[in-house]
Formats: C-alpha cells, structure tokens, sequence
C-alpha cells in the first residue's frame, strides 16, 4: 500500500493530506487536512462499518520513526534552470516490519501552506539486519522552472513530513508525522573577483572588483545580492591558505569594490559566508603579479 502525499487547492488556499486508504474504502477516508490521526482512530469513529469495528478490538501497530536525513544532511541548494535531485532517508521500525514510506517537503504554516515539493514514486524501502527495521530513500527532482520553486521567498526553512507504513497487510497501522524534520532550501550563489592593475609595482594600490548574485526564481535568473558583508582574502604565491584583508559589503546591484596596496605576487579572491537562503561561496582566485 502507497502512502500518498498530495497537495490540493482549497477555498484559494493550499492544504496537504496524508492518505493511506485502499480504493475500496474510500467513502471512509478522512477529511485532507495537516494533521492526519492514526487510521485505528479514524476508522474506528465509523460506528456504521463492520470492517472499522473488528479493526478497533484488535491492537493497532504504529510504526516507529527513527531517523530521517535529507540530502545526506546538506541544505538543498537549487538554481535557475538545472534540476536538483536529492533523496529523503527513512528509517523505520514496527513489530511486522516496515510496508513502505513517504515523505515530500512544504513550505509555510499548517493554515497557509505556499510551497510543497515530493513526488509520485514509491519509496524503495531495504530490510536491515533487524527485520522489524527498514531504510527507506524517497527520491525527489526539483525544477526550478516548473512551479516547485516559483518564487524566491520560498527560500529558507522547509519543513519535512515523513509517513510509514506496518508490513500487516492493514492501511490503517500507519503513522504520520507533518513535521518529522526541517531542512533548508537555498538560492544558489555566484561570486566573481578580478584585481587590477597588472602587473603593478610593490606598494601601488590595485583595485579589486567583484559581484554577489543569487537565483531569482520569480524570473530564473541571477540577480545581485545587495548590502552583505563578503570577506577580501590574499594567499602569497607559495602559501597553502587565504588569509581575510579586510570586508567589504556588497552594493545595491551586488558588485564589489575597494582598493589594497600591493604587496607580494599572490591570489586575490572575495568569500561570502552565506546565509540562511543563500550558500557560501568564494570567488575562483585571481593571481596579481607584483614587480
């Protein structure tokens, strides 16, 4: 049995629901909504049904979350027009083992959901040595010009809903969790450098220029990212690392600007630590030869 996420659009506004309900009962499904009970409670409300009766006097088994590792840890780092794949990782546990597993990230609050990205494809689920315990990876494909990502405000935090499934031959031993997790979806980001004049003579002041910019996913392109603090580091010709000059923060378009004395032949780069919507990045080195 497929668990399956969905996102439909109600009174103008989005809601997500957990399903997990054979075709054949469908008149007893609950309402979608973010907070989906256990199926022994759903059904067993259905005084009228025989099936929801003998499913209430016997135990229900719900299965046990243990674990849930999204992009291997890493944020989710999309641009403007390559698609990003990443996995979900569930482990799970139940007494009769583990049927399946679904999990997608949404974006927003329980009454004002904005963004949802899952998939269609069943989780493929493996056995670990301990049978009541399985592994499941659900693998999902962002695209940023389609209408996963469709606006840049959905940068940031996501959070993560994560569902399993008890091997019991029943839908209803299920569980379901609407925030299992939180992950970070970010803008991907580039940095430019270039130190001038050159070749200059020991103690000329060079200039050395640059641009932040970040995906925009309202128009999949780049724009500048304006007023951040980005570090200018140098590593003297022979040296194995950088070492931080001074910081110079981006302007309203993103460019970079300031001016240094020159010193010694070596590598002039600028680094942007990041921030909660956009990766860290440094710049790709620019030798200056100093005479």
């Amino acid at each position: 049995m497929r668990i399956r996420a969905t996102v439909a659009a109600v009174s103008g506004a989005l809601a997500l629901s957990a399903l997990a309900v054979p075709a054949v009962q469908a008149d007893e499904k609950p309402d979608a909504g973010l907070s989906v009970p256990s199926g022994a409670d759903v059904f067993a409300s259905e005084s009228g049904a025989p099936a929801a009766k003998a499913r209430a006097a016997s135990a229900a088994e719900t299965p046990v979350i243990k674990k849930v590792v999204v992009n291997g840890g890493k944020d989710i780092v999309v641009g403007t027009q390559s698609k990003k794949k990443f996995t979900i990782v569930v482990t799970a546990s139940s007494p009769s083992g583990i049927a399946d597993a679904d999990a997608y990230l949404w974006h927003g609050h329980s009454d004002e959901v904005d963004g949802f990205i899952g998939t269609e494809q069943a989780a493929k689920c493996k056995v670990s040595a301990n049978p009541t315990t399985s592994t499941c990876t659900v693998s999902i494909t962002v695209d940023p010009r389609s209408d996963d990502l469709y606006t840049s405000s959905l940068a940031g935090t996501w959070k993560v809903a994560v569902g399993a499934l008890a091997d019991t031959g029943s839908a209803y031993d299920f569980i379901w969790n609407d925030i299992q997790a939180k992950t970070r979806v970010q803008r991907f980001s580039k940095l430019t450098v270039n130190a001038s004049p050159e070749p200059v003579k020991k103690g000329k002041t060079i200039t050395v220029t640059g641009k932040l910019t970040r995906a925009n996913w309202d128009t999949n392109t780049y724009k500048g990212y304006t007023k951040q603090p980005v570090k200018l580091q140098f590593k003297k010709k022979g040296a194995k690392s950088y070492t931080t000059v001074k910081t110079v923060k981006t302007s309203s378009t993103g460019t970079l600007k300031t001016t240094v004395k020159a010193s010694a032949d070596g590598t002039w780069r600028y680094s942007f630590a990041g921030t909660s919507t956009t990766p860290a990045v440094s710049a790709k080195g620019d030798f200056l030869d100093v005479k």
